[in-house]
């Protein structure tokens, strides 16, 4: 098992696209990046802990390859607004891989570089690829929250 961790916007429809993937065994969200210690909702909503809404991933690299994770979260989100997915405004609705290893890292600036120049977007990408750093599960309401309320995934990967 390996894990990777993705900042995408709201947490909810991260969670439940990556969930739908083969070889994913789980997904929790939560809080990475900021500088408060155990932050809440309420908190990272003030905008003033610096802390991104992310989905941490536990995969099955037999089964599924970090770079066919790296390829969902560029399908999921619009990589090119900075702060901002759809209604959501504010740095923890930020586009950003937390990247675990080395590895990892190379991988994620490749798929980026391979996204630029493929020139699928026509403006400049604004997600940040940073080294992974405490990450802090949100409160219980929030893990599968798309499933408690009955809604099913709407984002196609």
């Amino acid at each position: 098992m390996e894990i990777a961790t993705f900042g995408a916007g709201c947490f909810w429809g991260v969670e439940s696209a990556f969930r739908i993937l083969p070889g994913v065994l789980d997904v929790k969200v939560g809080y990475e990046g900021g500088t408060t210690v155990d932050p809440t909702y309420k908190e990272v909503c003030t905008d003033r802990t610096g802390h991104a809404e992310v989905a941490q991933v536990a995969f099955d690299p037999a089964v599924v390859s970090y770079d066919r994770l790296l390829d969902a979260f560029w399908n999921m989100h619009d990589p090119t607004t900075l702060n901002r997915q759809g209604p959501d405004v504010g740095t923890q609705y930020r586009s950003v891989i937390f990247f675990h290893s080395p590895e990892q890292q190379a991988a994620a600036t490749a798929s980026l570089q391979r996204l630029v120049a493929s020139g699928r977007l026509k403006r400049p990408i604004a997600t940040q690829i940073v080294p992974a750093q405490t990450f802090y599960p949100a409160e219980e309401y929030h893990q599968r929250y798309f499933e408690k309320q009955g809604i099913a995934p709407t984002c196609h990967i």
